[in-house]
C-alpha cells in the first residue's frame, strides 16, 4: 500500500506576504544594475523614488507647466541621478538625487519657458522669488513684502526688482490676438501698438533744405528764424531787423522759393 501524503501542521508559523525585495535598499539595487548590468534593478530602483519625483515636480508647479510635464522632468533628473551615482562613494542616493533632480527642473523652466533671452542668474532668482512668494502668500491678509522676499531668498532689493522685472518677459503674446474686450475680435494687440512718426519725415526734409538753408544770406535766415522758430509775425520782426513790413514779405517770399528749390 503507497502511504497518504502527510498533512501540513497547523501550527506551523506562516511568512507575512511582503513585496518582492522590499527590503533592498535603493543603493544595493543601484550596485547590482552597476554590477550584472540587469534593467530590472535599474527600473525597481526608479520605481521606488517615483514618490519623491512627484514631491519635487509639486514644488514648482504652480504657473503655467502642467504637472505631468513637470514630473516627466523630474524623471529625467531621477535616471541621471541613478547613472550617475556611485554606491560606494558613501552618501545615501537620496542625497545625491534630490539636486539632481531640481537641477534637471530648473535646467528646464531656465531653457524652454522664457520667450526672450534673460541671464541665467536672472532666471534662476525669478525662480527662487516665485517659490517664496508662493510659500509666503499662503499667509492671510496681505502679500509678501520685499524684505520678507529677501529674507526668504537670499537676494537683495536690487536684484529682487530685477527678478520681478524678468518675470515680464517669461511669456509673450501675439500681436494677432484679440484686445480684450472686444466682443467682435476686430482689433488685435499690433492694432494698439505704435503711432504714425512725423519725426522720420522731419529728418528727412532736414537733410533736403539744410544745404539750401546754409547758402541764403544770414539776413534771409534770421527771417526765417524769427517767424518760424519764434513765432513773431511780420510787423514785430520789421521792428526787430529795422526795416518795412513790406520788405519783411518780399525777402520772406524770397528765402521760401529759395528752399523750395
Amino acid at each position: 500500500m503507497i502511504a497518504a501524503p502527510t498533512a501540513p501542521s497547523l501550527s506551523a508559523p506562516r511568512r507575512s506576504a511582503k513585496p518582492r525585495g522590499s527590503a533592498i535598499r535603493t543603493e544595493d539595487l543601484i550596485r547590482r544594475y552597476r554590477e550584472t548590468g540587469d534593467p530590472r534593478c535599474r527600473t525597481r530602483a526608479i520605481e521606488s523614488f517615483m514618490p519623491l519625483v512627484h514631491k519635487l515636480a509639486r514644488r514648482y508647479h504652480p504657473g503655467p507647466e502642467p504637472l505631468d510635464d513637470l514630473v516627466q522632468v523630474a524623471c529625467v533628473g531621477l535616471v541621471k541621478a541613478i547613472d550617475r551615482f556611485d554606491p560606494d562613494a558613501g552618501p545615501r542616493f537620496a542625497s545625491f538625487a534630490i539636486p539632481t533632480i531640481t537641477g534637471e527642473l530648473r535646467r528646464h523652466f531656465r531653457d524652454t519657458t522664457w520667450s526672450v533671452h534673460v541671464p541665467r542668474r536672472v532666471q534662476e532668482d525669478a525662480l527662487r522669488l516665485r517659490h517664496a512668494m508662493t510659500e509666503l502668500s499662503e499667509r492671510p491678509g496681505r502679500s509678501p513684502t520685499i524684505h520678507e522676499l529677501s529674507a526668504a531668498t537670499g537676494l537683495d532689493d536690487e536684484q529682487i526688482t530685477e527678478a520681478l522685472h524678468a518675470t515680464t518677459a517669461k511669456a509673450a503674446s501675439s500681436l494677432d490676438r484679440p484686445v480684450p474686450g472686444q466682443d467682435d475680435g476686430s482689433a488685435t494687440i499690433g492694432d494698439t501698438l505704435g503711432c504714425d512718426e512725423y519725426g522720420f519725415a522731419l529728418a528727412e526734409h532736414r537733410t533736403t533744405i539744410g544745404p539750401r538753408l546754409r547758402a541764403l544770406p544770414l539776413r534771409d535766415r534770421e527771417i526765417l528764424y524769427l517767424r518760424f522758430a519764434e513765432d513773431m509775425t511780420q510787423h514785430e520782426i520789421a521792428q526787430r531787423i529795422g526795416c518795412s513790413q513790406m520788405q519783411v514779405s518780399r525777402l520772406l517770399r524770397r528765402a521760401l522759393d529759395a528752399l523750395a528749390g
